[in-house]
């Protein structure tokens, strides 16, 4: 037996279903409980998980990804450094073993002169700010003493 589907009868249908959903929304809908401070604040803290998380992968993608590009390399290293004036220093510096003498202002870096690396240059690396950092502890303990003296 063949059923046939008429227009109207479709038509019917779905003005009943609009009508039932047109009543159902004139009613009042009951409000679903509120969340409790412990559920919002874990939520808070779950998501901010999540971010750092995100950050964090991130940054070991990006970090796996650019091969050492950005510092992480051992090829280039500063061997030694002194200034020659407020704002200027001449910095020698090894790339795959061959010493670049550069004249460091504060607009530009020039090339002063290339070199072989020496045989006798040993290993160890400069710290820059190592100078600084004795004079400041120097200073510190100067100020120190000072005090204890005064309040003697």
């Amino acid at each position: 037996m063949r059923t046939t589907i008429r227009p109207a009868a479709v038509m019917l249908a779905a003005c009943s279903a609009i009508a039932q959903a047109g009543t159902l929304a004139s009613q009042p809908l009951v409000a679903a409980s509120s969340p409790t401070p412990v559920s919002s604040l874990l939520q808070v803290i779950l998501g901010l998980a999540v971010v750092l998380a995100a950050i964090v992968g991130l940054a070991w993608l990006f970090r796996r990804m650019s091969g050492g590009m950005l510092g992480g390399s051992n090829r280039l290293r500063v061997v030694s450094g002194v200034l020659v004036g407020q704002r200027e220093k001449v910095v020698i510096v090894e790339l795959e073993g061959e010493w670049l003498v550069l004249g460091v202002t504060s607009h530009s870096v020039n090339l002063l002169t290339k070199m072989d690396r020496p045989p006798d240059a040993g290993t160890e690396v400069v710290q820059p700010g190592e100078p600084f950092a004795r004079w400041l502890k120097a200073a510190m303990e100067k100020g120190r003493q000072k005090s204890e003296a005064v309040n003697r």
